[in-house]
């Protein structure tokens, strides 16, 4: 097994560190950035599809949704910032203030957005007369933008809180209580509008879940690579050289032809999969190439969890 990176001057090594490192986690404006690029899908769906449709699929938003039909002169953000405000609070009674981290900003900035497009998009009913089509955007909006927070190692806020006291103080299953506590918002509206509202709120709690792990999968998703050439060298110079990743050469024979040959594997993202495809098609177009996607990639210069 041979590693062409002890090949690397120093200056190559420490610049392929340092573009490693950059991959494993998003700088603070990329991260603030996805941040809010997450909290403004999810507020979209709260206020055009969820609010409108009494969509209540659990969260600090289903709970708002409801208590803004029972008091119809409080709109849903207000209530949200009353929600969110009261769990903070009981975050910084049960939870060390060091980790709740992102977690109260992301409660705050979400009612905040919730509220601006409150004002900028009211709607005092559905935007269409398709309720399935409705259902759709208010759990792919939200989905979406959920994914987008928990794939930087954010969260939401809101039940998030809820969460982090049920698992410091107790010993219940976080996703268990967390889905009894949503099952009971959305029983709670098939009372209050009626067993087609609840039962799309049930529909709608299924997907949410399908979307947001279908979504981090996709964006999570890598290559691994397998290449067999008769010149193995000048394709793992492009991988280090040139993709900033590294390779592993591996000896093996032939089980037809019993010759002895040297196997490339690496592993990229999608943009550098194709790089490197078409640079081996252009240097040896009969070398042979396995590509399979992995949706969880653990290691340095992916994630580290």
């Amino acid at each position: 097994m041979h590693d062409y990176t002890d090949e690397l001057s120093t200056e190559e090594k420490e610049s392929n560190e340092r573009i490693s490192q950059g991959r494993e986690q998003p700088s603070r404006v990329k991260f603030f950035l996805l941040l809010n690029l997450g909290l403004i899908l999810t507020a979209l769906g709260i206020v055009v599809f969820k609010a409108p449709n009494h969509f209540a699929l659990g969260g600090t938003s289903g709970i708002s949704i409801i208590i803004s039909t029972l008091n119809p002169g409080l709109p849903v953000g207000a209530i949200m910032w009353i929600v969110n405000a009261v769990l903070v609070v009981l975050g910084f009674i049960f939870l060390d203030r060091d980790s709740m981290g992102w977690t109260i900003f992301s409660s705050f900035a979400l009612s905040a957005y919730v509220s601006l497009f409150e004002q900028l998009i009211p709607l005092s009913a559905p935007l269409t007369d398709d309720t399935l089509l409705e259902l759709i955007f208010a759990v792919m909006l939200p989905g979406i933008g959920s994914a987008f927070v928990f794939n930087i190692g954010a969260s939401t806020g809101g039940t998030d809180i809820l969460a982090m006291i049920l698992k410091k103080h107790t010993s219940l299953q976080i996703g268990t209580a967390l889905l009894v506590a949503d099952m009971g918002i959305v029983a709670w509206a098939a009372i209050l509008y009626g067993p087609r509202t609840g039962l799309y709120c049930v529909l709608g709690l299924v997907a949410k879940a399908l979307v947001v792990d279908q979504f981090i999968e996709s964006v999570n998703t890598s290559k691994v690579i397998s290449i067999i050439a008769n010149d193995p060298q000048p394709i793992m110079d492009y991988i280090v050289r040139d993709l900033h990743r590294t390779a592993t050469l591996r000896y093996e024979r032939g089980g037809f032809s019993g010759r002895s040959f040297e196997t490339i594997v690496t592993v990229l993202n999608r943009h550098e999969a194709a790089q490197l495809r078409n640079y081996v098609r252009s240097l040896e177009p009969n070398a042979f190439m396995t590509i399979v996607s992995s949706s969880e990639i653990i290691g340095h210069g992916f994630r580290r969890t």
